[in-house]
């Protein structure tokens, strides 16, 4: 059964129910590393957004620190998608972790063209790289944030 029929907008997945559906341990990974690293808690959203035959339709999870977007987590069975916006700020930087990523990172920072100012990384986590890919390439978009906000990014 697809996520979206599972949960429907009128019925919220608890942390468990989604932790079940996942049924990888490589989510509570990540959102434990977000709400210790960051000092954020998660924001359970739905979208109906029917883009690629409904694949992004259902509950997500958001993480945002200060206003910015870090990254949104879909559920899917055995793993989950990641997608982290690499803006323009971040894009030098980015280009310059890219190729210390693993394999399948490349191919995703590489096949996705620019659009709204930014790279839409959607990346399935599937294993411990992948996740620490993910990883290297938020914690890009909160330094970036720091040096705006310490007035050295201009």
């Amino acid at each position: 059964m697809k996520w979206s029929e599972l949960y429907h907008s009128e019925n919220q997945p608890t942390d468990k129910d989604i932790g079940g559906f996942i049924g990888n341990d490589l989510w509570r990974e990540l959102n434990a590393y977000l709400q210790e690293t960051y000092s954020i808690q998660p924001k359970m959203t739905y979208s109906n957004c029917s883009m690629g035959n409904g694949l992004w339709k259902g509950w997500n999870v958001k993480y945002q620190k200060s206003g910015k977007a870090l990254c949104t987590l879909y559920p899917r069975v055995g793993f989950f998608v990641a997608m982290v916006v690499i803006g323009a700020k971040e894009m030098t930087e980015a280009e310059l972790l890219i190729p210390m990523c693993n394999e399948y990172t490349q191919k995703i920072f590489n096949g996705v063209e620019v659009s709204m100012g930014g790279k839409w990384l959607a990346m399935e986590v599937t294993n411990n790289d992948i996740l620490s890919d993910v990883k290297s390439l938020i914690a890009l978009r909160m330094k970036s944030k720091q040096k705006i906000r310490k007035g050295e990014g201009k």
